[in-house]
């Protein structure tokens, strides 16, 4: 967030809020990515910009997003996803060894 202009940052907290409140989350905004390791993807466009924040979710009600980033083609890149999954292993691994 920090290195977005105001416009921007208004925008990514106004879907992070609709994902929040909705019950059932358009495709538009949330969609899980195939091929993953359970990874979801929250979508954001402004003016022709999209940034993408990877996550999954801990849980019914967490959604634990761990990688940004702006995004330039139709696909999100394989790089990315892998960050995603291992920050998720990570995660879990360290949530497991403080249990």
């Amino acid at each position: 967030m920090d290195g977005l202009n105001s416009k921007e940052a208004q925008k990514v907290t106004w879907v992070l809020r609709l994902i929040e409140e909705l019950p059932t989350i358009p495709s538009t905004y949330l969609k899980k990515l195939v091929n993953t390791d359970d990874i979801w993807e929250v979508r954001v466009s402004l003016k022709g910009i999209s940034y993408r924040i990877l996550g999954f979710w801990d849980g019914p009600d967490l959604i634990v997003l761990n990688y940004a980033f702006g995004k330039k083609t139709r696909k999100t890149p394989r790089n990315a996803i892998r960050i995603a999954e291992r920050r998720k292993r990570d995660y879990l691994m360290g949530r497991k060894n403080h249990a």
